[in-house]
């Protein structure tokens, strides 16, 4: 049953190979190297597909995790939509263009991926309860990060096991390598992928900076009223455009670190020259 009501987007930028165009300059600087197939390859198609799928799976986790949040906190507008769920179609529909259209088209003109998804939430809401929209809005990095663990704890077992090893050069697709022939070599690179899109994606999404989850997600720290008067001044101030340039150029910046840091807790001890 749907119930009429005052309804808000909460809109997700996605970012993949590209990664808001700083995977040369960290594979340049920092360890290992960048590169993807430039010609219409098998090697270049199957990478598509796994990049795609892993996607398409983050942004659905990233989705239905405010959805999921949103509803526990009162607020069932997502719900209604059929957002609560891992199922990618509802989400899908609600953004053919952010999750289709968009990232495979910009994977075989660019060579990297890039999407976005949304999930509706009531503003009312939002404003009798901030310290829930912010939950709801830190659920989705909550699920990407949910996602880098377990495919960090999947890599560490893999290497257990003798099944993967730690490569001699990292990029955004080897972040572990098999050492045993067969499917080992897909699940190396499915591995390695969902641990570094998730990193991205949860990071990002993190930056307090309009429209991006962070800025919801930094009220949890201030008194209610507070997060109302600064909620109301984000809404009126239409930083919609600004604040993605402006997330876009300070993550270009921290990402580095951020890479570097989570391959120091992925492992430990070893570096790359």
């Amino acid at each position: 049953m749907e119930f009429p009501r005052r309804e808000s987007v909460r809109r997700d930028l996605y970012v993949g190979t590209g990664a808001l165009g700083l995977a040369r300059r960290l594979l340049r600087n920092g360890p290992g190297h960048f590169s993807l197939s430039s010609g219409m390859t098998p090697q270049f198609l199957l990478l598509g597909v796994i990049w795609y799928i892993v996607f398409l799976f983050s942004t659905t986790c990233h989705e239905g995790a405010h959805a999921l949040i949103a509803r526990i906190g009162g607020d069932p507008t997502a719900f209604h939509g059929g957002q609560v769920t891992l199922n990618p179609w509802p989400h899908i529909r609600r953004e053919p263009f952010g999750l289709v259209i968009v990232p495979i088209l910009s994977y075989f003109v660019a060579h990297w991926m890039i999407g976005w998804a949304s999930a509706p939430y009531d503003p009312a809401w939002q404003q009798r309860y901030p310290r829930r929209a912010a939950a709801m809005a830190l659920g989705g990095p909550a699920a990407n990060f949910t996602l880098v663990i377990l495919s960090a704890i999947a890599i560490r077992t893999g290497i257990h096991f003798g099944i993967f090893g730690v490569p001699e050069s990292v990029d955004f697709t080897h972040i572990t390598e098999a050492v045993v022939p067969g499917i080992a070599g897909f699940a190396a690179t499915f591995l390695s992928i969902v641990f570094l899109l998730n990193l991205l994606l949860g990071t990002f999404n993190l930056l307090p900076v309009p429209p991006l989850d962070g800025v919801t997600g930094v009220t949890l720290l201030m008194s209610e009223g507070t997060a109302l008067r600064f909620q109301h001044w984000v809404r009126t101030q239409g930083f919609g455009l600004l604040g993605l340039v402006v997330a876009w150029y300070a993550y270009d910046k921290l990402f580095p670190y951020i890479f570097h840091f989570a391959l120091t807790i992925l492992y430990p001890g070893f570096t790359w020259g």
